[in-house]
């Protein structure tokens, strides 16, 4: 389990101009799906680009557990034969997700209306995430789970035996809540209406609709209703996956504040419900152009060229933070390096990801000099300018790999050198990070401990 080995701490220089290619790893969020769309399935789904890092590998270990075929045949390369919707069986062990909450959450909503019994864990950042925020929504359905305070994992989730449709409106601004809500859909009988007063990631929509499901989306005034029929037989896709946004953030961002520099991010995915931090360092000055804008299965994709930029502060609205809310990490080390005040509102999602990511940010920015204010949905970061970013600092990522690349990032341009504690549990999104990152000339160095 993710956690239990050392902890590999790394500290990163300021650099010389960062060139060159960055392939990133294709999209999370779609592989997920795609895996699971697939074991739902009758007959075979091949999958092309799929991330193969920890999180998704215990999403397909969890797909096999349930019945399913699941065959890696190369890179990146994957079929997986279903069982059909309602078709899974009883797992023997207990499913370990690690890192991933996604994963769990997406996997609980699937497995909800089938009659069988399931233990959920993962490593010690998962177990400390609340899962009652999806776990309750699909007792509507008729499953019902044991959990520690909070739904606290160990989870043990029994799916309904007698599955009904259901009218939900999802409180939060939650993505993994919605599609946990309509994938049980797809086994009640009747149609499900879920709704949400913000518009939060589409993928499991578009992806379902690819599969065949009966689904409709209708707008609303605020946000929008998803209408879905059950015990409808889904039918084999081919997905590609396009490269994710999240982990290109990463490479942007250096090339944005390290001087000199120009960074090509090939085939990224653009979904406009996932490119809020693009949209918002657009705002800022900085200088992406998009090229070989183009469509695949359903989703925009397009190479981003990215050049050193002189950047400004900005507000950032809080009806954004739905389209960015892994990005936040990496735009306040944006932040810090541009002139003025940036206002980060409607934040208050990050207090339930891998760590209280809020707080590990507000305390990263502290370490490394940074002026900032905190408050339960709000961060301000008052920027020090292209080369005013102290640095210096040593930054504790309770086990978070965004807060590990985002604070590695900030190393590349401040005036000192900055350390984080842990690197390991990159992995479980980017494991290629540290080899593209010094593949574009980032200085990144082990620390003696």
């Amino acid at each position: 389990m993710h956690g239990a080995g050392a902890a590999r701490p790394l500290k990163s220089r300021r650099s010389l101009a960062l060139r060159g290619t960055a392939e990133v790893p294709g999209d999370k969020s779609v592989s997920h799906r795609a895996l699971i769309l697939g074991a739902l399935t009758v007959g075979e789904t091949r999958i092309t680009g799929l991330l193969e890092a920890e999180d998704v590998l215990n999403t397909a270990q969890a797909m096999r557990a349930f019945g399913a075929q699941v065959v890696r045949h190369g890179p990146g390369s994957w079929t997986v034969h279903g069982t059909g919707v309602g078709g899974w069986r009883e797992p023997d062990n207990i499913l370990d997700f690690g890192n991933s909450g996604t994963g769990s959450r997406l996997v609980m909503g699937a497995m909800a209306t089938t009659p069988i019994m399931a233990v959920y864990t993962g490593d010690s950042s998962l177990r400390g995430r609340p899962m009652a925020r999806v776990l309750d929504p699909l007792t509507e359905f008729g499953a019902v789970y044991i959990a520690r305070a909070r739904g606290l994992m160990p989870v043990t989730l029994q799916g309904a035996t007698l599955p009904i449709a259901v009218e939900h409106h999802v409180a939060v601004a939650s993505a993994q809540v919605k599609s946990a809500m309509l994938l049980a859909a797809l086994n009640a009988p009747g149609r499900s209406r879920i709704s949400q007063s913000e518009l939060t990631r589409d993928h499991t929509e578009k992806m379902l609709k690819a599969f065949g499901a009966d689904i409709a989306v209708e707008p609303l005034t605020k946000g929008e209703a998803i209408h879905i029929t059950g015990e409808v037989e889904l039918k084999p896709c081919a997905v590609d996956v396009p490269r994710d946004p999240s982990s290109a953030a990463f490479p942007l961002v250096a090339a944005l504040i390290v001087p000199g520099s120009e960074v090509r991010i090939p085939a990224v995915l653009l979904n406009p419900r996932r490119i809020g931090l693009i949209d918002t360092l657009l705002e800022m000055g900085a200088n992406i152009a998009i090229e070989n804008d183009r469509e695949s299965g359903g989703e925009r994709i397009g190479d981003l060229v990215v050049r050193a930029s002189s950047l400004k502060g900005v507000e950032v609205p809080p009806e954004r933070a739905p389209a960015m809310i892994d990005e936040y990490p990496i735009l306040a080390v944006a932040a810090s390096f541009a002139e003025g005040n940036t206002v980060m509102r409607g934040l208050e999602e990050l207090r339930v990801k891998e760590s209280d990511r809020l707080s590990a940010i507000a305390a990263g920015l502290t370490a490394n000099g940074l002026t900032l204010a905190e408050t339960h949905d709000t961060l301000t970061v008052e920027g020090r300018g292209a080369d005013g970013v102290p640095g210096g600092g040593r930054v504790i990522t309770h086990m978070d790999h965004r807060i590990a690349m985002s604070f590695l990032t900030m190393g590349l341009a401040s005036k000192n050198a900055v350390s984080v504690d842990d690197t390991a549990m990159i992995a479980t999104s980017f494991p290629e990070f540290e080899k593209l990152m010094r593949d574009l000339g980032a200085d990144f160095q082990a620390v003696n401990v």
